[in-house]
Parts: structure tokens; C-alpha cells; sequence
């Protein structure tokens, strides 16, 4: 069994997770497609790089979910610790040049870092059954059918999940593995 250290613990290699990461205070950072395509970006990155596999994924307004495999470390950062450090500095790059006001409201006071993105300890849960693992996985397709919510009329059309992939087998940010493979 290999353990992977990293900003949400210690995640083993051999085992799937279902993994949340929320934007602090539940703000809607996400709603904006630019940022939705950063951690598509991101993901991208480590799954090429051969660090990841990714079985499921959904990116709502202000958290994502993934069903996850971490398979190495890059470098010396956990696959997950490298998407939360990737993401945040392009989303405060953008900022920066775009919506000054809105970047001041993730300001840290914290000694390591001047803005913070995510919340500190995303939840990851190891998957232990195939009943597990498609229960989550159906989670993740329907959160954008939720009431709160209502981003899609079917799964499947919510662009920015993995529903639609497990339809018609296409995979457009090419990230995915099917449960199968």
C-alpha cells in the first residue's frame, strides 16, 4: 500500500476517493465557466502526467467532486495538494487583472500564503464497494439537478460533469476513465 501526503492527509494509491473541495465561505467562484476550465485544466495536467485517474467529476458554482484515483506525487506534492495550489494562483492571476474587488474577498491572514481559494481540508473518502462507488458516482451526476441548484435539465447536460461521457462515451476535456477500464 503506498500513502500519498498531502494538503486533505494521507490518501492511499490503491484506492478510489470521493473527493470535495469547496471554495471558502460556499462563494460562487465557480459559477464563472473561465474558472470551471482552470480545474479542467488542472485536472488535465495531472492525469497526463499519469498522477491520476478520474472516474467521475462534477464542477458546481462553489465546490467540485471527483471520483478519483491518486496514482503518484508530483514532485513532492500530492496530485490533489498540486490541483489546489494550481488553480488558486490562476484564479488570483486572473483576478488580479480583471476583478481586483472580488479577489480582495479571499484574502488570507494567513503567514504562507496571501489568498486563499479553497478551504483547508477537502473531504476524501476512500470508495470500499462498487455499491460505493456508484452511489457517488449517481451523487455527482444528479448535484446539478438539485432544487438549489437546477443547472441542467438531465445530467447529461450539464456540461461540466462526467454524466454525459457515461452516455455517449464522449469525454470533451479528454480527462476520464471509465469505471470498466
Amino acid at each position: 500500500m503506498h500513502l500519498i501526503h498531502g494538503r486533505q492527509g494521507q490518501m492511499d494509491t490503491e484506492l478510489c476517493y470521493f473527493y470535495t473541495d469547496t471554495i471558502q465561505e460556499f462563494k460562487h467562484l465557480l459559477a464563472d465557466d473561465l474558472f470551471k476550465l482552470t480545474c479542467i485544466q488542472s485536472l488535465k495536467y495531472l492525469k497526463d502526467k499519469d498522477l491520476i485517474t478520474i472516474y467521475g467529476y462534477v464542477i458546481m458554482p462553489n465546490h467540485l467532486h471527483l471520483l478519483w484515483m491518486m496514482k503518484g506525487l508530483n514532485g513532492k506534492e500530492s496530485p490533489a495538494g498540486s490541483f489546489a495550489k494550481f488553480t488558486a494562483h490562476q484564479f488570483q492571476k486572473h483576478l488580479r487583472s480583471t476583478n481586483q474587488e472580488l479577489l480582495n474577498q479571499y484574502q488570507s491572514d494567513k503567514k504562507d500564503r496571501s489568498y486563499q481559494f479553497w478551504i483547508r481540508d477537502p473531504l476524501a473518502i476512500p470508495i470500499t464497494s462498487k455499491k460505493a462507488f456508484f452511489q457517488k458516482l449517481e451523487y455527482i451526476h444528479n448535484n446539478p439537478l438539485q432544487e438549489k441548484w437546477q443547472l441542467a435539465d438531465a445530467p447529461e447536460n450539464y456540461r461540466w460533469s462526467s454524466a454525459s461521457f457515461y452516455l455517449t462515451g464522449n469525454d470533451e476535456f479528454g480527462i476520464l476513465t471509465h469505471y470498466d477500464d
